[in-house]
């Protein structure tokens, strides 16, 4: 064990010598390189680029980052930031890129990208995009591909689900760079995630927003139709259930709008069942999202069922609702001022820094009423 110990320092002390000389030299070299990357790089990344031990590497990072020559964070060090940096004032995040991560692009986040993209625009920001879909579990691998990019922030809408094992996204709490969560909640108090600052839509009271709207009109029980696969679908599900309560409707309970092993929804058989429950005295129906409920009319009709004399009909997201025949009453999470907000709220925390409060953003939808629903 002495042997392999003593053939290991020596290994490290002739690495040294050879491509350094002195620590001294060795630690030029170190912040030469960093500087080269332009980005974060990992310890074992950069060892290996040098041929010089991870450990050795780990000393002169630590040496070199108490002098303030290089940052360091959870195993990754990056150049150190200049006096000043960030207040640029021709713009805030003049200089900065930024990374977003989404689930899908075609679909609900385009808004919020527009909105992302405007912001930073507006303050001197490049933006760039990853997409992380959700059946495909590669968050923190597109992460790091935006890592890779030499990002100085990141806006993330990861996979979070509640129920999850909380392993499952500790990897949030290894970020290198300050992140914003967009329109995502937190797997739990002081849970992984749980000290970054967060923006997204009240999707509860965008729920209650359509159930006060349907109760109005005389309504008193409203079914939901709804997903299980992402963080607003269980938003609207808890929103669904307190409403109901708070409102004294006559609870049902939620069609899943879900085929068989996660396959997309069957809006002939989303037909039916609503069809089914009207026949039971339900005239009320909220459908998350548009994309499912904008097929509904054609085939409601097929069933006898006018909207909105027969069935009072309410979509959740408002992507496409008005487009429906007729037009869609929808609930209107506000996307695009989610991402405008997360974007200024991650330039002013790489302005000010660890020094800022922990922000916590919730933006209030809208109703959008329309032919769908009456009243």
């Amino acid at each position: 064990m002495k042997d392999r110990q003593r053939r290991t320092a020596g290994r490290e002390q002739r690495g040294g010598q050879t491509m350094a000389g002195s620590a001294e030299e060795r630690r030029k070299l170190v912040l030469r390189t960093v500087g080269g990357f332009g980005r974060p790089v990992r310890l074992t990344e950069l060892a290996a680029h040098l041929g010089i031990p991870v450990i050795t590497v780990r000393r002169d990072v630590a040496a070199l980052a108490g002098a303030g020559r290089v940052s360091r964070s959870h195993g990754f060090v990056g150049p150190a930031r200049r006096p000043g940096e960030g207040r640029d004032p021709a713009g805030p995040g003049r200089g900065h890129t930024l990374g977003l991560l989404v689930p899908a692009v075609g679909s609900y986040f385009d808004e919020l990208t527009a909105g992302a993209r405007a912001a930073a625009t507006a303050a001197g920001a490049h933006l760039i995009l990853g997409v992380a879909p959700y059946a495909a579990g590669d968050d923190r691998a597109q992460a790091e591909r935006l890592l890779g990019s030499g990002v100085a922030g990141l806006l993330l809408a990861p996979g979070l689900l509640p129920g999850q094992p909380a392993g499952a996204h500790a990897w949030l709490d290894a970020l290198p760079v300050p992140a914003v969560l967009v329109e995502r909640g937190l797997p739990g108090h002081g849970g992984p995630g749980s000290g970054l600052d967060a923006v997204g839509s009240d999707h509860r009271e965008g729920v209650l927003l359509a159930l006060r709207h349907l109760a109005a009109l005389g309504h008193r029980s409203v079914l939901l139709a709804a997903r299980d696969d992402s963080w607003t679908a269980h938003e609207v599900r808890a929103g669904y259930a307190a409403g109901v309560r708070l409102l004294g409707l006559e609870p049902r309970p939620v069609l899943d709008t879900r085929g068989p092993d996660a396959r997309p929804a069957d809006p002939a058989r989303l037909a039916r069942r609503l069809a089914g429950a009207a026949a039971d005295g339900v005239r009320a129906a909220l459908v998350h999202n548009d994309q499912d409920a904008l097929r509904l009319p054609p085939l409601l009709r097929s069933h006898g069922l006018a909207l909105p004399d027969d069935l009072a009909l309410v979509a959740y997201d408002d992507v496409c609702a008005a487009l429906a025949d007729p037009p869609l009453t929808a609930v209107a999470p506000p996307t695009r001022a989610v991402g405008e907000t997360a974007v200024r709220l991650l330039l002013r925390r790489l302005a000010a820094g660890p020094e800022l409060p922990v922000h916590r953003i919730s933006l209030l939808p809208a109703l959008r009423v329309r032919a769908s629903c009456g009243g």
